[in-house]
């Protein structure tokens, strides 16, 4: 499971170093996407932008910063890959330069209609630079700009026509808009800092630079930042939204505030619904770092069962840990969590994560165990099943590699090598943020979307070998 992207943008009554504000921000974000980022600053209407691929202190450095200068905005993005390939030149904040002057653009989410924009633009003679959706939205929202009286109303016209799961920002020379899909499938927030105003994917982002989240930006609101003083276009609202679950599971770190709820609390509630669900007798309560501890602390609390500390995770390793071999692969677990013995040998264990894709990582997570003494495992998931791919932005595998698409739970069990193995329901996965403010698409555990999607998401034909492209006629 790979995550989203990471968007940042900060608005500032006067010229300050709003690069670094970005750099730090794209740091507390960096959970979101690993591959590539980004910063564009916004200098009196001159847009200078540095991307590369790399993580936020790899693509950066203090010269570089400096190299940016002051300006009174910024917009920052950090990148994981669901639409077009893992290159620099797919990297954002995506820079476009028209007659109606300049504009950045930073994109989290995935366009169900990218494909069909695409071709349709192309046909009336537009080149593409890139082989992402973002690049599709610039395109429309500059070509709304050429008839409409402003960047805000050409956004606002856009949305009619992009569909799927959007969160963005949008700077122009003067202004700096966010804007959110009706509904509402990615987080975006909306903070004060002392001079100023900043839009975010997540909260933690917003802590980090010292601002304080004022609200979510609503599903569908448009939101405009010009002369210091903020707005909201809001003909898109009013819909049901459908905020994307999974977010609360895994993507988000927990420190963060979504929809009114913590993060942490929710995974908190995951890992209560679960024992409810499946009470299993154990001795010892453990979860796989990270996203795996918040729900097997929720579990302890109301089982009663002890909690431990299970795992020690190397935090030098991200999560996209290369692996190139498959003998290295084989070992990438051992590199990346190691067991302390001491808190499994001879206890029955209830180790919870937040899901199985392939089933490949758990299965060498519980051989760890095993070999350090468990008694027995049983591997409790905080989620339901992955039986569907996602549209919107989370790059779940194919269904022929889902491993609950191809065998049973008790052929899941002994392919794994554990004892008994459960799932959240998924009725019990839109219960885990109580009290959120919204509604949840759960379409990966369903097959029910809350809008219409396609038959498939192939992928970009500038892709494609001349031999692939052969053999698929």
């Amino acid at each position: 499971m790979h995550e989203e992207c990471g968007v940042f943008g900060i608005y500032e009554d006067k010229p300050t170093d709003v690069a670094s504000s970005a750099y730090f921000a794209l740091y507390a974000l960096q959970h979101r996407g690993q591959e590539s980022c980004g910063i564009a600053v916004n200098d009196d209407g001159v847009i200078t932008c540095h991307k590369d691929v790399g993580l936020v202190p790899e693509v950066f450095d203090r010269d570089t910063l400096e190299k940016l200068g002051k300006g009174s905005m910024a917009v920052g993005h950090c990148r994981y890959s669901t639409t077009g390939n893992s290159s620099a030149i797919n990297a954002q904040p995506l820079v476009v330069r028209h007659c109606k002057g300049a504009m950045a653009l930073a994109h989290n989410g995935n366009l169900v209609n990218a494909q069909q924009l695409r071709h349709q633009l192309e046909l009336n003679g537009a080149i593409f630079h890139t082989t992402n959706d973002t690049e599709v939205i610039s395109y429309i929202i500059t070509r709304e700009r050429l008839m409409a009286g402003s960047i805000e109303e050409a956004v606002e016209k856009a949305m009619l026509t992009i569909k799927g799961a959007y969160s963005l920002i949008v700077m122009s020379p003067k202004k700096l808009i966010a804007a959110r899909d009706p509904n509402g499938f990615r987080p975006l927030c909306l903070g004060r800092t002392d001079g100023g105003y900043v839009i975010a994917s997540e909260s933690c982002a917003l802590d980090s630079i010292g601002a304080h989240l004022v609200r979510d930006v609503e599903p569908g609101e448009i939101i405009v930042i010009e002369n210091g003083e903020l707005r909201s276009i809001r003909t898109h609202c009013g819909g049901k939204s459908s905020f994307c679950v999974f977010e609360y599971v895994y993507f988000a770190r927990p420190d963060s505030v979504i929809e009114g709820v913590s993060v942490h609390e929710a995974r908190q509630n995951a890992g209560r619904i679960l024992y409810r669900e499946h009470p299993v007798e154990a001795d010892v309560v453990i979860g796989v770092p990270d996203s795996g501890l918040d729900a097997a602390l929720g579990f302890s609390k109301e089982s009663g069962i002890p909690y431990g500390v299970g795992f020690i995770k190397n935090r030098y390793i991200g999560r996209t840990f290369i692996q190139p071999t498959q003998g290295q692969r084989e070992n990438s677990v051992r590199i990346k969590l190691n067991v302390i013995a001491e808190t499994v040998k001879d206890k029955r264990v209830v180790l919870i994560d937040d899901s199985i894709v392939r089933g490949t990582t758990c299965a060498r997570i519980v051989k760890l165990l095993r070999e350090a003494g468990a008694k027995e495992v049983h591997f409790v998931v905080s989620a339901p099943p992955f039986v569907n791919p996602c549209y919107f932005g989370t790059d779940i595998d194919s269904r022929d590699k889902l491993i609950a698409c191809r065998m049973s739970i008790p052929e899941i069990e002994k392919q794994i090598g554990v004892d008994s193995l459960h799932y959240l329901s998924v009725d019990g996965v839109q219960k885990i943020a109580k009290g959120a403010n919204c509604d949840f698409c759960v379409g990966c555990f369903t097959g029910e979307y809350p809008v219409q999607v396609p038959g498939e998401m192939p992928k970009d034909k500038f892709e494609y070998k001349i031999s692939e492209k052969q053999n698929r006629k």
